[in-house]
């Protein structure tokens, strides 16, 4: 008996270990995201003073970068790398990127052949190098973890929305330090985000083992060998059509990060929204670590189809709400338009990547998730990032100089509820399998 106690304990204490482990990578993942992502567009239109189609260019880079890098870094993990140890390569790149933005003035002074670009068009590529090394680390780490849970015999399913709750608590944790630290419009959020990106770059080499599960003594084809086998899931009704939903939600999906400090921050100089417009956007995050913890029980309760119809009515109304900041009970619809940012965030993209993890075969799984974030904030969000700073710069600036917000914010929700009306009637239902071993 005592052996069987101490083999239980010995279980358990294994178990914890690797779920604070599995904790600590998600944290980091998103704090060193955090950081910049709600507030360069102050930086960029204030603290710099570019245009909206300058700051869409440059925050479409993200969009570019999912489009181009996380399939391909799928198929390397599926295939030839060690997932753990690419992931922690590409952590070292982006932090290495995103380290230069508070020294481009060295740059040059080092390089004198660059004094021929611009300070806008030197930071577009410097982001743009940091995304192409960032943005396949999110399926990436999703994939990292599904695996280290199975290798553990752990519960899909219900324990990593526990883990990726630390995520977004670590969102919230760089917004907070950039905003108190007073570096919502200059470099210093770069530094907080490089500086975290290190470390975590080295912490991944630590993980457990994920060993390549795409090789086979078989006999493949040239798409099998390149991992283009993922791309078949077009084939299937249901799959294609959640692809393509993903990329009209995608369009949608980095509006607010895009434009919600800037637009909170455009409030009368010294009221509390303007003073504190980050910690005030934080509300969305902290709205998400709930959410996330709720959707085991709304998966089963309500299946993949409303579960996703809900984030979709809740975009509708996080931009409505959005849209009426400026009244006389704007601070408490600004409050509720983060409160439900929560739900249409999670909603869909956790429940989406797994969903494509219940729907998929073991062997093209990474893949399979990059095709998952390529769809939403690769395709979807650049045609989202590119219209959306177009139609503000032709229809919503006023001949004053200011932004009229309030019309910008309900085209974007009315964009939302026709995607919301069109999944209702073409997303089949259909019982979600349990997420396969």
């Amino acid at each position: 008996m005592k052996i069987t106690n101490s083999h239980q304990k010995f279980g358990m204490n294994l178990t914890a270990a690797i779920k604070t482990r599995l904790t600590l990578l998600s944290f980091f993942q998103f704090f060193v995201w955090g950081a910049w992502l709600t507030t360069i567009g102050t930086y960029c239109t204030e603290g710099k003073g570019w245009t909206f189609p300058q700051f869409g260019a440059i925050f479409s880079t993200l969009a570019l970068s999912s489009i181009i890098m996380p399939s391909i870094i799928g198929i390397v993990a599926d295939k030839w790398i060690r997932a753990e140890r690419l992931y922690g390569i590409l952590h070292l790149t982006y932090a290495a990127f995103i380290l230069l933005i508070p020294n481009i003035s060295k740059l040059y002074e080092y390089f004198p052949s660059l004094q021929s670009m611009e300070e806008y068009d030197l930071l577009y590529w410097i982001i743009f190098g940091g995304m192409l090394a960032y943005m396949p680390t999110i399926s990436l780490s999703n994939a990292v973890s599904f695996r280290i849970l199975k290798m553990n015999n752990l519960d899909v399913q219900n324990d990593f929305p526990k883990i990726r709750v630390w995520g977004t608590i670590g969102f919230i944790a760089a917004m907070w330090l950039t905003n108190l630290s007073g570096s919502k419009a200059n470099v210093n959020q770069f530094y907080i985000a490089g500086l975290g990106a290190i470390f975590l770059g080295l912490y991944a080499f630590s993980l457990p083992a994920c060993t390549p599960q795409g090789k086979t003594s078989q006999k493949q084809s040239l798409s099998q060998q390149l991992g283009l086998n993922a791309f078949k899931l077009f084939a299937q009704y249901r799959m294609a059509l959640f692809f393509i939903f993903s990329i009209l939600l995608g369009a949608a999906l980095q509006l607010s990060n895009m434009y919600g400090d800037a637009y909170l921050s455009s409030f009368p100089e010294g009221t509390l929204v303007e003073k504190y417009s980050t910690i005030i956007y934080s509300i969305s995050q902290v709205s998400e670590t709930i959410f996330i913890l709720t959707i085991p029980f709304f998966l089963k309760r309500f299946g993949i189809k409303n579960v996703m119809l809900f984030a979709l009515l809740a975009w509708v109304l996080r931009y409505g709400f959005f849209a009426f900041g400026d009244s006389q009970i704007g601070i408490l619809l600004i409050v509720l338009s983060c409160v439900v940012y929560g739900m249409a965030f999670d909603f869909f993209l956790i429940s989406g990547s797994m969903f494509v993890e219940a729907n998929t075969e073991s062997n093209i799984r990474s893949s399979a998730q990059g095709l998952f974030i390529m769809m939403t904030n690769g395709i979807g969000a650049y045609i989202g990032t590119k219209t959306s700073s177009y139609v503000i710069d032709h229809y919503y600036v006023l001949k004053s100089g200011e932004t009229d917000w309030h019309g910008a914010w309900l085209c974007f929700a009315a964009y939302c509820l026709v995607v919301a009306v069109l999944f209702m009637l073409f997303f089949k239902e259909k019982k979600q399998a349990v997420l396969q071993q």
